[in-house]
């Protein structure tokens, strides 16, 4: 009798987290992260898992912002340097890590499994989560700027934030040939 009581009650617990976890609202919408000095936001909806630091392994004959891939639970992943990528980073040697910029905050950002890449975005610094409301001032990508930039943010500290759309990262034909 004991049993059916708790489990009733455990129930009637997890309807109720149930029923505010649908009407609270998602405040977090992107994942602040920076490379090379430069912050970015990643839309959560597009991002997947954040991994430390795994070795990379040079891919001969590719882009300079194909860094290599890299053995992530058990599967290789196709490792991008999102500072190359964006074109902030110096160049150097296509398809070397730049070991100097490996530190204990480096991460590897993964892309959400239903984009149907299988790759993850080198970071130097992951910044947290940010929401609409720690934003002063919302503006259109910069001039000249990729197809995936898709509007700059102003947060109210002042800084300057640019926000990267990983879907339309994913269909550019550049990103998707990475022969060099």
């Amino acid at each position: 009798m004991a049993k059916r009581q708790s489990l009733k009650e455990l129930q009637e617990r997890l309807a109720q987290r149930l029923t505010v976890a649908k009407t609270e609202a998602v405040t977090a919408t992107w994942l602040a992260v920076e490379a090379e000095g430069k912050r970015y936001l990643l839309p959560l909806v597009q991002s997947g898992e954040i991994f430390p630091w795994s070795p990379v392994h040079r891919v001969p004959y590719t882009k300079p912002w194909y860094a290599g891939v890299a053995s992530l639970r058990g599967g290789l992943h196709g490792v991008i340097d999102l500072a190359r990528l964006v074109g902030v980073a110096a160049e150097q040697v296509p398809g070397a890590v730049q070991t100097e910029r490996v530190t204990s905050e480096s991460r590897l950002v993964s892309l959400h499994a239903a984009l149907g890449i299988n790759a993850v975005i080198w970071i130097d610094r992951l910044l947290g989560l940010r929401n609409p409301s720690m934003f002063s001032a919302v503006g259109d990508a910069p001039a000249n700027a990729p197809g995936y930039f898709t509007r700059s943010l102003v947060d109210l500290q002042g800084q300057s934030w640019q926000e990267i759309d990983l879907q339309a990262l994913v269909t550019e034909p550049e990103f998707l040939a990475i022969a060099a």
